[in-house]
C-alpha cells in the first residue's frame, strides 16, 4: 500500500511540474506571437524612435499602436526625485521616497535576505512612481579603496557580490520592475572612466569581474543591464562585441535590454551591430543621438540590418511586457512602515564594531548622566549630495536625533559640531585643501567633552567627499577630523569614535589610541535609530567588513604594483585574480582590518569542522558543518564564512577564496549547527589556454571562520 501511495504522489508531482512547464511554454509562445505581431506593424522610423532617449530618464513610445515609453530611474539609495528637463529638481511634493542604506552597507550585512527585501521595497516604490527600470543594483568590484563609487558598490569579493546581487534583482523584478545591473564591466575607478581602457587577462575577467553579472543574468534573469563607460582591451563597453554579444547574449542567453550609461555611447554602426540596444543620455538634441537619425541613415545605407533593429525592438518589447505592459501587476507602495523597517534592519545589521577594549559599549545608561555628541556627521543627512544618484527622502533620522530619541531626558546631551563637512569642489577636484582643522570648532568640542561623562565623536566622509565622477586622492580622514579626535580623546578617556563612510579610510591612529571604534555607513532613513540601538545594546552588532582596510594605501594590490590609475589612458590589472583579501592573504601582508572582520558584544566558540564525505565527484556538492556556540550573555548574529584553498595547484591561486557563508542568529548560551554547501564546479579556475573552466582534481582545504584572517576550523576533501 505504501508503495502505491508513493507512486501516486510521484505521478501527481510529475503532472504538476509538467503542467506548470507547459503553461509557461504556452505563455512564452503567446508573448512571442504578440511581440512579432507588433514588430511587423512598426515603421522603421517608429522603431528607431524607441532605441534612444527622448528625455533624461525616458524613451519614446508609439501611441499609434498603444506602446508606452519606458521610464528609468536612478538607484541605488532609493527612487530618485523627479527632475525637470535637466538635472534640477522639479520641486514636486509627491516624489519623496524611502532612503535605503548604501551598497557597501548592504554588503556589510552579509545577509542575502535583506538584499531581497531591499530590492522588493525599492521595486514597490518604483512601481508607485511609475518608473519601470531601476538603475540598480551596482556591484562592481572594489579594486581600489579610492574609487568614488565604492560606497555605491558592494564588496571586493565576487562571491559575496553574486549572492547579494541575485536577491536584489529577484526583489526588484518580483514587483514587475526591471532591475538594471551595472556597470558591465570592470568599471573600478572614476579617474578617466569615460576613456580609460582596462587591460586584463581572461582568467581575471572571468573569475573576479564577471561572476556577479553572470549570476544576476543566469540565476535572477535580470531584464536589463547597463554597459560601463570604460573600454575593455581598447574597445568601449557599449560597443564591445565580445562582452555584449559573445558573453552576455550568446553564452549567458540574456533576453533583455543592454542600456548605455548616460552619454556612454560612442558610435552608431559599431554600437548597433555589437550589442547595444538602447542609448541613453543627459539631454541635448535627442534627434542627433547615435541611435536616432544617424542610426536611421545607417539602416537605409545598409550598414545596420533590419534584423539587428528588430532584435533590439524585440528585447525592448519583451521588457515592456514584464513591466509597464504587464497584466495583473503588483500594486505599488511608497514610504510604508514596512519599507522603513527594511531600511532599519539593513542599517542595524550593517554596523561593524571594530574595537571595544574598555567595554564602553553597549552603553551603560544607568551610570551615564551626560554625553558629548561631537562631529558634523552626527547631524549630516546623507540622502543627497555628490555627483550622482540621490533620493529625496521623506525623512532621515540623524545620529544625533537617534540618540536623543533613545536616551530621552535622563541623559544630558552636549552637542558640538567639531568640524565643517562642507565640500563644494569642482567635479574632479581631489585636492587636500579641505583637510584643515577648525581650531574654534575643536575648542568647542573639547569644552563639551570635558563636561560630559562620555564623548561620541562622529567622523568619516560624506556624500560630497565620496562621489561618482571622482576618486579620492588618498585615505586620509578629511576636514581635520583626526585632530578633532585627538583633542577630544586627550580630555575624555571615555571617547567612542564612530566612523561614517562608504569606503576605507586610514584609521591607524584611531585604532592605536582609541579603545572603542564603530563603523557606520550612509545608512538610510532609519540611520540614527539603528545606530543608537546598536550603541545601547538593543541590537548586537553583526556587520562584517565587505572589503580590506590597508594599513597603507601602497599595501593594496593596484597601488603596490603601480597599476592605478594607469598611464596613457590604459590601466593594466597587474594583480590579476589577487584582488582585496586574496592579495593580502597570499602575499602575507597584514591589513588594518581584514575582509569579513567584525566584533560582537558576545563571544562565539566554533567546534571542529567536518564534511559530509571525504571525496567528491565534479557533479556533487560539498557539504560542511560546524557548530557555533554563543558563550556570552547577549543574543547575536554570527556570519560563518567558508573559504577554500588548493594546495599544490597547477596554476596560481589565492591563499583562500570565499565560497559560502551563512548568517545565523544564536541566543545566549545556545549552539547552532551550521551547514554550508559548495558545488564542486565552483572550485574551478578559468584556464586561459583552453578558454574553459577547469576543476582541478586533488586535495582541497576547507577553512571556516569569522573572517578571512580568523579561521576557526579546517577540513580537507578530495575531488576525483
Amino acid at each position: 500500500m505504501k508503495i502505491k501511495i508513493f507512486a501516486s504522489l510521484t505521478i501527481v508531482a510529475f503532472m504538476l511540474t509538467f503542467t506548470k512547464a507547459h503553461a509557461q511554454t504556452q505563455s512564452s509562445q503567446a508573448l512571442e506571437a504578440k511581440i512579432s505581431g507588433i514588430i511587423k506593424k512598426l515603421t522603421l522610423e517608429e522603431k528607431i524612435s524607441m532605441l534612444h532617449a527622448n528625455s533624461i530618464f525616458g524613451t519614446a513610445g508609439v501611441p499609434r499602436l498603444g506602446i508606452p515609453g519606458l521610464m528609468t530611474d536612478d538607484g541605488p539609495l532609493g527612487v530618485r526625485e523627479d527632475l525637470k528637463e535637466g538635472w534640477a529638481s522639479a520641486n514636486l511634493t509627491t516624489d519623496s521616497a524611502t532612503f535605503f542604506p548604501n551598497g557597501s552597507a548592504l554588503a556589510a550585512t552579509w545577509n542575502p535576505g535583506l538584499a531581497y527585501r531591499y530590492g522588493h521595497d525599492m521595486g514597490e516604490e518604483a512601481r508607485w512612481r511609475k518608473k519601470w527600470i531601476m538603475l540598480v543594483p551596482a556591484f562592481n568590484i572594489a579594486r581600489t579603496p579610492l574609487c568614488g563609487r565604492t560606497y555605491e558598490y558592494y564588496s571586493e569579493d565576487p562571491f559575496l557580490n553574486s549572492r547579494l546581487a541575485v536577491q536584489a534583482v529577484n526583489g526588484i523584478q518580483g514587483q514587475g520592475i526591471a532591475a538594471c545591473v551595472k556597470h558591465f564591466a570592470a568599471n573600478n575607478q572614476e579617474v578617466e572612466r569615460g576613456r580609460v581602457s582596462v587591460e586584463l587577462d581572461e582568467r581575471t575577467l572571468r573569475e573576479i569581474y564577471l561572476p556577479a553579472f553572470k549570476a544576476a543574468v543566469t540565476e535572477a534573469n535580470a531584464w536589463t543591464i547597463m554597459s560601463a563607460y570604460n573600454k575593455i582591451r581598447g574597445v568601449y563597453c557599449s560597443e564591445n562585441p565580445y562582452l555584449l554579444n559573445t558573453i552576455l547574449k550568446d553564452e549567458w542567453k540574456f533576453k533583455g535590454i543592454v542600456i548605455s550609461d548616460w552619454g556612454g555611447t560612442h558610435s552608431t554602426v559599431n554600437a548597433a551591430n555589437n550589442g547595444l540596444d538602447l542609448e541613453m543620455g543627459s539631454g541635448g538634441n535627442y534627434s542627433k543621438y547615435f541611435f536616432a537619425q544617424p542610426l536611421l541613415d545607417s539602416v537605409k545605407a545598409g550598414k545596420v540590418s533590419m534584423a539587428v533593429i528588430d532584435e533590439k525592438i524585440h528585447r525592448i518589447l519583451w521588457v515592456m511586457y514584464h513591466t509597464v505592459m504587464a497584466t495583473n501587476p503588483p500594486a505599488g507602495k511608497i514610504n510604508t512602515p514596512e519599507h522603513s523597517k527594511t531600511a532599519y534592519d539593513i542599517a542595524a545589521e550593517s554596523i561593524v564594531l571594530l574595537k571595544n577594549e574598555q567595554h564602553l559599549l553597549p552603553l551603560n545608561t544607568g551610570n551615564l548622566k551626560s554625553v558629548a555628541i561631537i562631529g558634523d556627521n552626527a547631524t549630516e543627512m546623507f540622502h543627497l549630495g555628490g555627483f550622482g544618484a540621490g533620493v529625496k527622502a521623506r525623512y532621515e533620522v540623524t545620529a544625533l536625533a537617534g540618540l536623543q530619541n533613545r536616551l530621552g531626558k535622563a541623559v544630558a546631551i552636549n552637542y558640538a559640531q567639531g568640524y565643517s563637512g562642507v565640500y563644494k569642489p569642482q567635479r574632479r577636484d581631489t585636492s587636500n585643501k579641505y583637510n584643515k582643522p577648525d581650531t574654534a570648532l575643536i575648542a568647542q568640542a573639547v569644552a563639551a567633552a570635558k563636561k560630559s561623562d562620555m564623548a561620541i565623536v562622529f567622523v568619516g566622509g560624506n556624500r560630497e567627499w565620496e562621489s561618482e565622477a571622482r576618486d579620492r586622492k588618498d585615505l586620509t580622514l578629511p576636514f581635520g577630523e583626526q585632530q578633532l579626535v585627538d583633542a577630544v580623546t586627550a580630555v575624555n578617556a571615555n571617547t567612542i569614535v564612530v566612523v561614517v563612510a562608504g569606503a576605507p579610510y586610514d584609521l591607524g591612529k584611531i585604532k592605536k589610541n582609541n579603545s572603542t571604534v564603530v563603523w557606520s555607513w550612509y545608512n538610510g532613513s532609519e540611520n540614527g535609530n539603528a545606530l543608537a540601538d546598536v550603541l545601547l545594546g538593543k541590537v548586537n552588532p553583526s556587520g562584517r567588513l565587505p572589503f580590506t582596510f590597508p594599513n597603507e594605501l601602497k599595501d593594496s594590490p593596484a597601488h603596490a604594483l603601480n597599476a592605478y590609475p594607469g598611464t596613457d589612458l590604459k590601466v593594466e590589472y597587474k594583480e590579476g585574480i589577487l584582488v582585496g583579501y586574496r592579495w593580502f592573504d597570499t602575499k602575507k601582508i597584514e591589513p588594518m582590518y581584514c575582509f569579513g572582520y567584525g566584533l560582537s558584544y558576545t563571544n562565539y566558540r566554533y567546534a571542529a569542522l567536518h564534511t559530509g564525505k571525504t571525496s567528491y565527484t565534479k557533479a556533487e556538492n560539498i557539504t560542511a558543518t560546524i557548530k557555533v556556540t554563543n558563550t556570552g550573555k547577549y543574543a547575536g548574529k554570527e556570519t560563518v564564512q567558508l573559504y577554500i584553498s588548493k594546495p599544490n595547484s597547477a596554476v596560481e591561486r589565492a591563499d583562500k577564496e570565499l565560497k559560502a557563508f551563512k548568517k545565523v542568529n544564536i541566543p545566549a548560551g545556545q549552539t547552532a549547527s551550521v551547514t554550508l554547501s559548495i558545488p564542486v564546479k565552483d572550485l574551478a579556475y578559468f584556464d586561459n589556454k583552453t578558454n574553459k573552466w577547469v576543476v582541478e582534481p586533488g586535495k582541497y582545504m576547507l577553512l571556516a571562520g569569522a573572517s578571512s584572517r580568523d579561521i576557526k576550523g579546517t577540513a580537507s576533501v578530495v575531488v576525483k
